[in-house]
């Protein structure tokens, strides 16, 4: 069978590998118009504040191995045209410019995501920089010891980040975000507003609920908003991510914004075409609906079932909570499945409690509060997101609740569900039930 993989990005990487490992028999191309492969753009932001060891080691895979697996790697090669009916997609080499065509029996579609870039005047000016690839992290790295200052336009993980390396490097910071708090998709305002403080503390300006008009200047760049305008060496551009899917646009199902809805096997609209990572939908279990969450997690695992479920549907996709953590300024933030306010944008009711407390018993020298949140369905009692923010590390937390929204656990169960108890490590009723009781004690009005 001829497989053809349309970039190597996580999914099509892993996709390669795991194709190749059950079918080693089988014909896998893989095209990829850049020169490199399976770049960690997640650690961007801590290389830029000289937290990485060798910039080299931030991809996992390369060429070479996937060519010792069996595939033939076309880099530099960009897809142009992706004919379903006839099979064929036209490619061109991008180094000896040759343009041809070949045929497939099965397609894959990892082409990613491209960074959201709205029609902003000055959009293009080269003080603008990217936080992307491989490239935009070689910019990035070259442009910060030389800067005194910078903005970050996006208060998402990759802007967040980027603004925290730069402030705790000793630049004078500005943070823009057209919604109201830092962070506001991944956590609610009980947790939100503690991290904002963390960053004045830290010398960041925040410019929150601020939408970018325009960029200028030579020398420096200067940003304006909808409330004020702040001037820096360098701007970074963080709005987020789109599927970048044009190749397949009007040929299969997708969702308004380009993302490719698939079946739980991988496959979308058209049974010979199989789609993965940041283009393509995930099934976010705390709803029960497509929705579009470009992660590296949701991008390797849906890589790996295309690989089972190439030749025919043998793996079911388990879906995801989107689980996620990051480190800021000291602190630990980590969730799982639907916030508040997320809830409220996707039209799902929902209820929801907010719980600090220290996380050992304080006969200890030390311990440290956590701040927790959770959110739960108020007619089944069905957990469906929490979150956690301390200077203890509390990040394994998030993959417990990830394990109660992908068992349909109740708050009642989450409450009393077994956690061992040892001083050095936790409470006799560990952080975790205790916010599960806290909501059990709401939801039953006591």
């Amino acid at each position: 069978m001829k497989i053809i993989i349309v970039g190597a990005t996580h999914a099509g990487t892993f996709a390669a590998k795991q194709i190749l490992a059950e079918h080693p028999d089988y014909e896998v191309t893989v095209y990829e118009r850049n020169d490199n492969l399976s770049f960690l753009s997640c650690g961007i932001a801590l290389w830029v504040g000289d937290h990485v060891s060798d910039p080299n080691k931030m991809f996992y895979s390369s060429p070479e191995e996937l060519e010792k697996l069996g595939a033939t790697m076309k880099m530099q090669h960009d897809v142009l045209q992706i004919d379903p009916e006839q099979k064929t997609v036209q490619v061109k080499n991008l180094v000896s410019g040759r343009i041809s065509q070949t045929h497939y029996d099965k397609l894959v579609m990892t082409t990613g995501s491209a960074p959201v870039i709205p029609p902003i005047k000055g959009i293009d000016n080269d003080k603008v920089k990217l936080c992307k690839d491989w490239n935009d992290a070689k910019i990035l790295r070259e442009a910060a010891p030389k800067s005194k200052s910078a903005i970050i336009i996006g208060a998402g993980y990759i802007g967040a980040e980027l603004a925290e390396q730069l402030a705790v490097t000793g630049k004078q910071v500005t943070l823009i975000d057209g919604l109201p708090h830092v962070l506001a998709k991944n956590f609610d305002p009980e947790i939100g507003l503690r991290v904002e403080d963390d960053y004045k503390v830290h010398g960041v300006k925040l410019a929150m609920d601020e939408m970018v008009q325009s960029f200028e200047g030579d020398d420096q760049i200067t940003v304006k908003t909808t409330k004020d305008s702040y001037t820096a060496d360098f701007a970074v551009l963080c709005a987020g991510f789109r599927p970048y899917t044009d190749l397949l646009k009007g040929k299969v199902k997708m969702l308004p914004n380009g993302a490719i809805i698939t079946d739980a096997y991988m496959r979308s609209s058209d049974p010979d075409i199989f789609a993965a990572g940041d283009s393509a939908v995930v099934h976010y279990n705390p709803t029960g609906k497509d929705d579009y969450i470009p992660l590296a997690t949701n991008a390797i695992r849906q890589g790996v079932l295309i690989g089972h479920n190439i030749e025919k549907p043998t793996v079911k996709y388990m879906g995801t909570q989107a689980s996620s953590a990051v480190a800021l300024f000291g602190k630990t933030l980590a969730s799982s499945g639907l916030t508040e306010s997320g809830a409220q944008v996707r039209g799902v009711k929902v209820e929801s409690v907010t719980l600090e407390q220290n996380y050992r018993p304080d006969f200890m020298l030390t311990t440290t509060p956590i701040l927790m949140r959770l959110v739960w369905d108020p007619k089944t009692r069905v957990v469906l997101g929490g979150a956690f923010y301390s200077s203890y590390d509390c990040a394994q937390s998030a993959n417990v609740i990830s394990l109660a929204i992908q068992t349909k656990m109740t708050i009642d169960d989450l409450s009393m569900v077994d956690m061992f108890f040892q001083p050095n490590f936790d409470n006799p009723l560990n952080y975790v039930n205790a916010v599960a009781t806290a909501a059990v004690q709401k939801q039953d009005g006591k």
